[in-house]
């Protein structure tokens, strides 16, 4: 070979190496796909005074940031035995949109996670009072329907509030979306009930003078764990002749088997995330509890205007956050702890 040709050899041949140097230099470094994580219990708050006996008592060191949540709540915090804490923010809107990101961010395996939807509520005083923690069989939609201010009613109408199709209050709607009305699980609803009807309530002195304001034996009586059902909505009503209103609408979408004892704002808009991500075979509506506490009654006590009663403090809300808290977390506990039992299924 010549001189010359040698050389041209050589300049080639560096210019590959350099050329190919270059382009690794240029390749992104591959980051490692975060680890998908399998919950055995997924506790749903909606603000962060329900989620704060958990963040307080949990250890959850684990914090799982997901595109999409509320900017207030940015991550789902887990801890090593496999409870997570989702909060979406309070509303329709927010809780939809957080559960809808969670389910769908690739970050989670929920196939057999149970999911546990723990807060507070406003409380039929003939159901309960102040601090008592009710388990939902029906969650209803409170909206959904036409409302005529009751000014402008027919004199023999009890409410303003009639069902989409229907000609009066107490005709049931004959057009629905779909979304009015959840029927939860009966067998977890029954084991849940179960496993924290003894669970020990916290009281305290401002609620249990509140209450005595209320002839309803209910109201009266010590905060206690029991079935019943929720009515979720946006609007934050008050006082008996709504609540009267609320309850029609109950029976009528539930064929007359629904008696509603918790009011709050979000359930049936979680519970339409949560199916949508069943029916696209993500999670299992069975393994879905609902668990809400009282922080307020729901409409005035005798000699109390309804607007007097909403701004009156009744000394509830520690008490509801605790025992939301101490109802809920006693069904995840026992789900973890005997996860061979629980992994397929709610037992018998």
């Amino acid at each position: 070979m010549s001189l010359f040709s040698y050389r041209c050899a050589r300049l080639i041949g560096l210019s590959a190496s350099l050329c190919a140097a270059c382009a690794l230099a240029q390749t992104p470094a591959q980051t490692p796909a975060p680890a998908v994580v399998a919950p055995k219990v997924m506790v749903i708050t909606m603000f962060d005074g329900e989620a704060k006996p958990w963040l307080d008592n949990e250890q959850l060191a684990e914090k799982i940031a997901v595109p999409g949540l509320a900017e207030k709540f940015p991550d789902v915090a887990c801890n090593a035995q496999g409870l997570c804490l989702l909060t979406t923010s309070m509303g329709y809107a927010s809780a939809a949109s957080s559960v809808s990101a969670v389910i769908y961010s690739r970050l989670f395996d929920l196939g057999k996670t149970y999911f546990v939807i723990s807060g507070i509520a406003g409380v039929d005083p003939h159901d309960g009072t102040l601090g008592s923690a009710h388990w939902a069989r029906y969650a209803v939609d409170g909206g959904l329907l036409n409302v005529i201010d009751a000014r402008d009613i027919d004199q023999t109408w009890s409410s303003g509030y009639v069902g989409f199709g229907a000609a009066n209050p107490n005709e049931a709607p004959k057009t629905k979306y779909g979304t009015e009305v959840y029927r939860l699980d009966e067998n977890l609803l029954q084991k849940a009930f179960a496993l924290t009807q003894d669970t020990p309530l916290v009281d305290n002195d401002s609620a249990a003078t509140f209450r005595k304001q209320y002839r309803q034996p209910a109201a009266a009586g010590k905060p206690a764990v029991s079935i019943c059902d929720t009515l979720s909505t946006d609007t934050w009503w008050h006082g008996t002749r709504l609540a009267d209103a609320m309850a029609i609408r109950v029976r009528q979408l539930t064929d007359g088997r629904g008696n509603y004892c918790t009011t709050q704002q979000e359930d049936n808009a979680t519970l339409t995330a949560l199916q949508r991500g069943a029916h696209a075979g993500l999670l299992d509506f069975k393994r879905i509890a609902v668990l809400r506490a009282a922080s307020n009654f729901d409409r005035e006590p005798l000699g109390m205007a309804p607007f007097d009663s909403l701004r009156a403090r009744s000394g509830g809300y520690l008490s509801s956050v605790t025992n939301a808290y101490r109802v809920s977390s006693k069904l995840a506990h026992t789900v973890i702890q005997n996860w061979g039992q629980w992994q397929g299924g709610t037992p018998q």
